[in-house]
C-alpha cells in the first residue's frame, strides 16, 4: 500500500498528512490548511505509532476480559446507575480527539437515549468560552473567517496565543506573507513575551485578565473615531465598556491608531483569552470591535478563534457539549427539540442542558453520578483542582475509560478499560479551526483487541435496548445520518448545513477531499461568513480569585512547544522532550525571592501545589509564574500543575480560569539533587521529586531530588541498577555532598548516577549521554565521567530544530560564520526549514551572537 491522504491528530490547524504502513509520512502538499507543512510534532508522529503502553485488550477491575465481558459490564453499570440516579445520574466526558462520527454517537447516546444532558468535553477547557461568544454574537457558533485571511491581512492581532509554538504551521503562514509584504502589521497581546513576539511590530504585555478592558478601550476608541453600525445593542455596549488595562500609553495609543487605521485586520484569539472567568466577555468585546469596523466575513479581516484540538468544532458541530444539541439546534426552541427526538425516534431526548465539566465532576464527588465513561482524555490531570478530580474518579461506581494507550492517570483510576483505535487505525472526519472537514483515514490494522469508539458505543446502546438506533455499518453510515440531520427543517437559519453530503456513497465518502462548510447542495463548499450578528454588553470584570498578601502572584499555564495535552503521545517521544525535557516555572527574576535560576521551587495555591525547576525569565511580567500543563503521573508526579490552579468558571461558558491563580512560591529545600541515566525507564517515583525523560531509544533520564541523607539515597539508587558481572566506578566526597558512579560492563557504559548538595554542581547530561552510543568507554571517558567534565573539547549542545536534529551550538556557528537571518541559517545548517516553529528562536539567536562585519 502506497501514501494514504490522513489529518494529523493534534491541534485545530488541521494538517493534511501523507502517510505509510511503515510509519514514514509527510506534510499533504495539497492540503489546504497547511500545503505540505507539518509543525514538530506532526513531523514525528510516525514515532509514535508502536508505542509502549498501548491499552490492547479489555479490562475489568485490573484484569484481562473479552470484549463481551467488558461491554457487559458497562450496559449493567449504566443500567445500574439508570434505576438509582435516573438519567441525571449518567454521564458521558469525551474528547476533541475522538473523530467526528465517535462524537456523534456518544451524544446520541447520552442526549437521545440515556435521556440526559450530562455528556461533555475537554474542549470546556479549551473552546467552550469562544463558543459562548459566537452564540451570543451571530445566533450560532460559527468562525466567520479562513486561514488565507491571515495571509490577506495588513493587521494581525494575536490575542492569548502564542501561535509559533501552538499552531506553528499557521505562524509559517502569517510569516511567509509578511515576508513577502513587509508593510503587514503583527501585534501580539499577551503577558508573557513568548516566541510568537520575536519580529513582532508590537506587545502589548496586559495583565493577565485585561482583555475585555483593553477592547472596551478599542470600541470607544473606533466610536469617537466615527465609526457606526446598524447591528442591533451598539449603545448598550458602548455604556458598558469600561475598565483600565494598566498599558503603557504609548503603546495603547499606537495599538489603537493600527487597528482604527487599518481596514484588513484579523483579531485572532485562543486560550488566553478562553481560559477565564470572563472568557466569553473577551470573545464578545473582540467581536464588538470587528462588528463595528464592519470587518466581519471580508477578505483579510474578521475575528478568528483558532481551537486547541484536532477535532474540537467536529464536537460541537455534534453537540457534545452539555448545552448544545446536535447539528447546532437549540433546546431554547422547542420545534427544534421535537425535530430532533422525530428524527431520532426516540422518546428519551435530554429535557435541557447538562453539567459542565467541573459541575459533572463535582456531581460524582458528591455521588451523583452512578456511570461515567471517558473517552479519549485525561481529566485526572488536566482538568483544574485536580485533586478533587482524582477523588470524584474513584468515587463513581461505575467508571470506564476508553483510550489507546494504558499510559493515563485516569485510565490507572478506572473499572473498566476498553482499547479504541489509535491514529493510523482510525477512519472517520474531523473538522479544523476554518471549517474544513477533513478524513482522517486507517493505514495500519488496529493493535490487539482496539476497537473504533463509536462501535463500543453502539454495542453498548443494543446492550441497554436500543440497538436499531444504533445499526451502523461503518463511519460513513453516521457521517450520512450526521449530515442529514444539520439539513433538518429550522424556525431559524443555520449556517452550519452539510446535508449536500447527506448521500454520499461508501467509495464517495472513502475519497472525500477536505470539504469546507456550509454545504448545502452536493458540489458546493463554504466560504467566509458574514452572518447577522448583534453587539453584546462586555462591563469588565476582574479575575475571579485576586492575589492577596498570602498568595501574591498570578499563575498562568499553557502549553509547550513540542508536547500535546498531558503527553500520553508525545511525552515518550525523546526528540520532542529534547526541547524542554523538565517541568519548569517560569518567573521575572525580581519575584524569584531570591531562589536561584534552576534551583527547585514550590508553587502553592489555596487548591493545591507542585513542586517544579525555577527559570528566570525576564520577558514574563511582573507579578506573573508560567508553567506548562502537560506533565503527568507518568513523568513527574510532583509537577502536576492543575492540582493548583482555581476551579472557578465563567458564569456562561463553564470554561475555568486557567490563567489566573493566585499562588506563592517558596524554596523546596532538598538534601541532594542528582540524575541517573540508564538503559531502563525506573519509573517516576525514585524520589522526593523525579522527573522522567525519555532520551534515546533505550536511554532514560531521570532527574532527582531528596529530602534523605545523601549517601542511603545514592546506595538506594545503585542497587536499583545493578545488573550481573557489571562493575561500579564509584568516586565519593562525603564531606562535600558529592557522589558519583558509573556502571559498566566490558566497557560499556549501562548507568551512570550524580548526586550534589546544589543542582549547579551537576554535570551537564548532554555529552554524558552521548557516551552511552559508545560500544566501550576508554579509561579517559570513564576519568572525565567521574570528574563530571570533558577533558577537552566542547561539550554537546542541546537541540533546537527538532525536525533536522541542529544544535544551538551548531546554528551559532553558522551565525559566527555570517549567516545573518533566520533563513541563511536554514541554508546553512537546515534548522527553521521543516515546521518553522524554531524560527523565532533562531531570530533570538541572532540578536545574542555576534555577527562578522563584510569583509
Amino acid at each position: 500500500m502506497g501514501e494514504i491522504r490522513t489529518t494529523c491528530p493534534y491541534c485545530g490547524v488541521g494538517c493534511g498528512v501523507l502517510a505509510a504502513a511503515d510509519g514514514t509520512l509527510r506534510g499533504d502538499p495539497e492540503h489546504p490548511a497547511n500545503r505540505g507543512r507539518l509543525c514538530s510534532k506532526g513531523t514525528t508522529l510516525g514515532e509514535t505509532l508502536d508505542q509502549p503502553g498501548r491499552l490492547l485488550h479489555p479490562e475489568v477491575d485490573g484484569k484481562c476480559a473479552s470484549w463481551e465481558v467488558a461491554l457487559d459490564e458497562v450496559a449493567e453499570g449504566f443500567r445500574k446507575a439508570l434505576a438509582e440516579h435516573g438519567p441525571q445520574g449518567t454521564a458521558l466526558y469525551v474528547s476533541g480527539q475522538l473523530l467526528t462520527e465517535d462524537y456523534y454517537a456518544a451524544n446520541k447516546l447520552a442526549k437521545g437515549f440515556l435521556g440526559t444532558g450530562n455528556i461533555d468535553s475537554n474542549s470546556r477547557l479549551c473552546m467552550a468560552s469562544a463558543v459562548a461568544g459566537h452564540r451570543r454574537a451571530f445566533g450560532e457558533d460559527l468562525v466567520p473567517g479562513i486561514y488565507e485571511d491571515l495571509e490577506l491581512a495588513d493587521l494581525v492581532v494575536l490575542v492569548g496565543s502564542n501561535l509559533a509554538w501552538c499552531h506553528p504551521v499557521l505562524f509559517q503562514r502569517l510569516q511567509a506573507a509578511r515576508a513577502a509584504r513587509p508593510s503587514m502589521r503583527l501585534v501580539v497581546i499577551d503577558p508573557r513575551r513568548t516566541t510568537s513576539c520575536e519580529g513582532a511590530d508590537l506587545h502589548l504585555p496586559i495583565a493577565p485578565g485585561g482583555d475585555v478592558a483593553l477592547f472596551n478601550i478599542l470600541l470607544r476608541h473606533l466610536h469617537v473615531r466615527g465609526f457606526r453600525s446598524e447591528a442591533p445593542g451598539l449603545d448598550t455596549a458602548l455604556a458598558a465598556a469600561d475598565g483600565e488595562t494598566g498599558l503603557d500609553p504609548a503603546l495603547l495609543a499606537t495599538f489603537l491608531d493600527w487597528f482604527a487605521t487599518t481596514p484588513r485586520t484579523v483579531t485572532l484569539f485562543s486560550q488566553g483569552a478562553n481560559q477565564s472567568s470572563a472568557g466569553t466577555d473577551k470573545a464578545n468585546a473582540i467581536i464588538n470591535c470587528h462588528l463595528l469596523t464592519g470587518r466581519i466575513g471580508q477578505p483579510g479581516a474578521g475575528p478568528f478563534s483558532i481551537t486547541g484540538q484536532p477535532n474540537a468544532m467536529g464536537g460541537r458541530e455534534v453537540g457534545a457539549l452539555s448545552n448544545m444539541l446536535a447539528g447546532h439546534l437549540d433546546w431554547d426552541r422547542p420545534a427544534e427539540a421535537e425535530a430532533l427526538r422525530g428524527y431520532w425516534q426516540t422518546p428519551n431526548l435530554a429535557a435541557g442542558p447538562g453539567l459542565k465539566a467541573l459541575d459533572l465532576f463535582r456531581a460524582a464527588g458528591e455521588g451523583r453520578i452512578g456511570a461515567l465513561w471517558v473517552m479519549a482524555t485525561n481529566p485526572a490531570v488536566s482538568l483544574p483542582d485536580a485533586g478533587r478530580i482524582r477523588e470524584a474518579l474513584r468515587r463513581t461506581p461505575c467508571l470506564v475509560a476508553s483510550d489507546c494507550t494504558r499510559e493515563s492517570d485516569t485510565v490507572d483510576l478506572a473499572r473498566i478499560r476498553l482499547p479504541a483505535l489509535g491514529w493510523g487505525e482510525k477512519d472517520g472526519t474531523v473538522t479544523n479551526s476554518e471549517r474544513v472537514i477533513s478524513r482522517q483515514r486507517a493505514f495500519r490494522p488496529a493493535l490487539g483487541e482496539a476497537r473504533p469508539d463509536w462501535w463500543a458505543i453502539a454495542q453498548v446502546a443494543a446492550r441497554l435496548g436500543w440497538g436499531d438506533a444504533f445499526a451502523w455499518a461503518g463511519p460513513s453510515a453516521i457521517f450520512r445520518e450526521h449530515a442529514a440531520l444539520t439539513g433538518l427543517a429550522r424556525p431559524a437559519a443555520r449556517a452550519f448545513d452539510i446535508s449536500g453530503l447527506a448521500d454520499l456513497s461508501d467509495a464517495e465518502y472513502a475519497a472525500m477531499p477536505p470539504t469546507r462548510w456550509p454545504v448545502v447542495r452536493r458540489g458546493e463548499q463554504g466560504g467566509r461568513l458574514s452572518p447577522p450578528a448583534r453587539f453584546v454588553p462586555t462591563p469588565y470584570r476582574p479575575p475571579a480569585n485576586a492575589p492577596s498578601p498570602a498568595y501574591p502572584l498570578v499563575l498562568l499555564t499553557g502549553r509547550l512547544r513540542d508536547q500535546w495535552h498531558t503527553m500520553t503521545r508525545t511525552g515518550s517521544v525523546p526528540r520532542l522532550m529534547a526541547h524542554s525535557p523538565e517541568p519548569a516555572a517560569a518567573i521575572h527574576p525580581a519575584d524569584a525571592a531570591g531562589l536561584a535560576d534552576g534551583s527547585l521551587a514550590r508553587i502553592e495555591s489555596p487548591w493545591g501545589e507542585a513542586t517544579l525547576r525555577l527559570r528566570h525569565d525576564p520577558g514574563l511580567a511582573r507579578g506573573g509564574i508560567f508553567v506548562p500543563m502537560h506533565w503527568t503521573s507518568r513523568f513527574a508526579p510532583s509537577a502536576r500543575i492543575n492540582a493548583s490552579v482555581n476551579p472557578a468558571v465563567d458564569p456562561i461558558s463553564g470554561q475555568p480560569e486557567l490563567k489566573h491563580t493566585p499562588v506563592r512560591l517558596l524554596p523546596a529545600p532538598m538534601a541532594w539533587h542528582g540524575f541517573l541515566l540508564a538503559r531502563r525507564s525506573l519509573g517516576a517515583d525514585l524520589a522526593d521529586w523525579t522527573a522522567l525523560i525519555p532520551v534515546g531509544a533505550a536511554l532514560w533520564r531521570h532527574e532527582l531530588a531528596g529530602t534523605e541523607p545523601p549517601a542511603e539515597a545514592f546506595a538506594r539508587l545503585r542497587a536499583l541498577v545493578e545488573e550481573p558481572e557489571a562493575a561500579w566506578v564509584l568516586l565519593e566526597d562525603p564531606a562535600a555532598g558529592l557522589h558519583r558512579a558509573a556502571l559498566l560492563r566490558d566497557g560499556r557504559l549501562l548507568a551512570c548516577l550524580f548526586l550534589a548538595p546544589d543542582p549547579a554542581a551537576l554535570p551537564r547530561r548532554d555529552w554524558l549521554i552521548f557516551l552511552f552510543a559508545e560500544a566501550a568507554i576508554g579509561s579517559a571517558a570513564r576519568r572525565a565521567l567521574l570528574a563530571g567534565a570533558l577533558a577537552e573539547g566542547p561539550a554537546p549542545s542541546p537541540t533546537l530544530c527538532v525536525c533536522h536534529g541542529v544544535t544551538e551550538a551548531v546554528i551559532c556557528a553558522s551565525i559566527a560564520r555570517g549567516a545573518n537571518t533566520p533563513a541563511l541559517v536554514g541554508e546553512a545548517t537546515r534548522a527553521g526549514t521543516g515546521c518553522g516553529s524554531c524560527r523565532p528562536e533562531i531570530a533570538a539567536l541572532l540578536t545574542k551572537t555576534p555577527v562578522p562585519e563584510p569583509a
